[in-house]
């Protein structure tokens, strides 16, 4: 098992070092540049999320479909993440991390375009739609989908469940005391309640602890920066420095700092924002939106607020705390930087576990409905009731054993999931300018353009 472990930490260490980081990257830049830096709409399409498209067909709300992305997209990676990518590549991470998200927000757009484009009607009638559904019907690539599909299922199992269930059993357990196997119980028998309930409910519940989540972890950074006030415009200067190479890592010099920076920063804000891994459209492709462009507006507000707005904010949180207290970070590990950083406010210790275990019960949800509707695509609806079984067993599983092999076997199905995806979003990149170019550009946008089938 060791062994095994090993192999798969390697072959995930060398994706996420290197091709995969290049191809996100790639493509982020190449659609910013294509779409006329399309993150410029950002303000409109925050106005678009709050307003329903009446009318429009598909199964939840423009903003239900952009809860549920959001569910499954600020988790743990937001909070521990970020002390992670602080503690092995230096503060200047933040900085990179923050720009991985701002030019991200491209390639959000274009994939959840491509996503209500190509979208269609199964079996029951019920709207589905998503990276595998692109592949197939935009490039005419079936063996391509079902790959993606293929690693997404096991990618639920591993980050989107045992992970997730995992943080909030040791987090409960570390703050309050409960066994790790009571915590494990309550979050299954929660995830089933929603779960078995559809997208619908899913997205609901979403709807309502989503806001609340953001909103208290946001309320949360702002109470310790203003105790930490003093050191705000220095962690700020600090993260610059350290992102560009000015300030030496420690027995380093400035050129290895830049590197090493720029590859946590990197890789931390791609995993945290999912943009390209392909995720998120299968989300978006179900919003009641009257044409392609409407939908992936609202979709790209996802990775705004996701890594522009909190990864950001945890940044400057954690990298003020070790400018006011140096000596109480040295050695420290990812998730102890966090607590550190919480432990400055009044009850913090209490904020940081009821964010944490909200953000992770929420990419539970989200993460679910990516699972069932990849097995859908894969055998049928026949599939559906067993794989959410085997989710809801992966979820206690991952509460009470801590394996090293399914932390490694997530990141490794993550990376693996974003290639047929960013294939599919590159080589049909001619589409999504075309689409927006009529829609937005020429000024179209209350137009219907949804080919969805009656």
């Amino acid at each position: 098992m060791e062994a095994l472990n090993q192999l798969i930490k390697v072959c995930a260490d060398f994706i996420w070092n290197g091709p995969i980081l290049v191809m996100l990257l790639g493509t982020h830049l190449l659609l910013t540049v294509r779409l006329r830096f399309i993150q410029r709409y950002t303000s409109k399409a925050i106005r678009m999320s709050l307003r329903p498209d009446e009318g429009a067909q598909g199964e939840i709300s423009q903003f239900g479909a952009l809860a549920t992305a959001l569910a499954a997209t600020i988790g743990t990676g937001n909070i521990i993440g970020v002390s992670t990518a602080i503690a092995l590549g230096g503060p200047g991470a933040v900085l990179w991390c923050w720009l991985t998200g701002v030019f991200g927000i491209a390639t959000k757009y274009g994939e959840a375009l491509l996503a209500v484009k190509y979208r269609t009607r199964n079996k029951q009638g019920a709207v589905v739609g998503g990276p595998m559904y692109t592949i197939e019907r935009g490039l005419g690539w079936k063996w391509l989908a079902v790959i993606f599909a293929v690693f997404t299922v096991f990618a639920t199992l591993g980050a989107g469940s045992t992970v997730q269930s995992h943080a909030i059993s040791d987090v409960v357990h570390t703050t309050f005391g409960v066994p790790v196997w009571a915590s494990g119980l309550v979050i299954t028998l929660l995830t089933a309640v929603v779960i078995l309930g559809g997208v619908k409910v899913i997205s609901r519940v979403c709807e309502k602890l989503v806001p609340f989540m953001s909103l208290f972890y946001i309320l949360g950074c702002l109470a310790i920066l203003f105790l930490n006030r003093a050191y705000i415009l220095p962690a700020a200067a600090t993260i610059i420095k350290s992102a560009f190479g000015w300030q030496a890592a420690a027995g380093g010099f400035a050129g290895g700092a830049l590197m090493i920076a720029c590859r946590y920063g990197m890789a931390r804000g791609l995993f945290s924002n999912e943009s390209g891994l392909g995720t998120a459209p299968i989300a978006a492709a179900t919003a009641q939106t009257r044409n392609p462009v409407r939908q992936a507006l609202v979709s790209m507000t996802g990775t705004f607020w996701d890594t522009v707005i909190v990864c950001a904010m945890t940044g400057i949180v954690v990298v003020s705390g070790m400018l006011r207290s140096p000596e109480a970070y040295v050695g420290a590990s990812d998730d102890a930087m966090t607590r550190l950083a919480f432990g400055v406010l009044p009850g913090g210790q209490y904020v940081l576990t009821v964010a944490l275990s909200i953000f992770a019960f929420t990419t539970i949800l989200g993460w679910s409905y990516y699972g069932e509707r990849c097995m859908e695509y894969l055998i049928g609806a026949k599939g559906i009731l067993v794989y959410r079984l085997v989710f809801l067993a992966a979820v206690f599983l991952g509460a009470v054993v801590s394996l090293d092999i399914v932390w490694n076997f997530a990141d490794l199905m993550n990376a693996l999931m974003a290639f047929p995806n960013l294939i599919a979003v590159l080589l049909l990149s001619g589409v999504i300018v075309k689409e927006t170019r009529y829609f937005l550009w020429e000024d179209h946008l209350e137009e219907s353009g949804d080919t969805l089938p009656n």
